[in-house]
Formats: structure tokens, C-alpha cells, sequence
């Protein structure tokens, strides 16, 4: 897979007892995946974002530009 600079966002969540796991670059649910630790919720990120890309790139569609979180000057 190509190496994205797509932003993960991880987030603990009291409702759900584990890390939330989600792609502000991809339209759709805002959380895609979950963890039980901080470990688990990036390992299950990263085979997320390799799905996501796989079925972009599977059906043709372009895949969204990254965004830029802040740029250093």
C-alpha cells in the first residue's frame, strides 16, 4: 500500500469503554473501528485505512486529497 498522510483520529470513549477510531479525510460514519487499548485502537486504524484505500482505488473513485492539520512557517 501507498504510504497516505491521512489524520487518524483517536478518541476515549466513556459510553463505549474503549478508544474510537475514525478518518476525517473519508466522508461517511465518523468512527470506522474501535479498540480496548490505545495499542489495539492504532492497529485496527491502520488495517482500516488500508481497506479504505484498497476499495477507493477497487471501484475508481479518487481518493480524497489529505488535509492539512497545520503547516510550520
Amino acid at each position: 500500500m501507498n504510504k497516505f498522510k491521512y489524520q487518524m483520529v483517536i478518541q476515549w470513549s466513556e459510553e463505549d469503554n474503549c478508544f474510537l477510531v475514525g478518518f476525517p479525510d473519508f466522508p461517511g460514519q465518523q468512527w470506522r473501528t474501535h479498540g480496548t487499548t490505545y495499542e489495539e485502537a492504532v492497529t485496527q486504524g491502520i488495517e482500516v485505512l488500508e481497506s479504505l484505500v484498497m476499495a477507493y482505488e477497487i471501484s475508481g473513485e479518487p481518493l480524497p486529497k489529505p488535509s492539512i492539520v497545520c503547516t510550520v512557517v
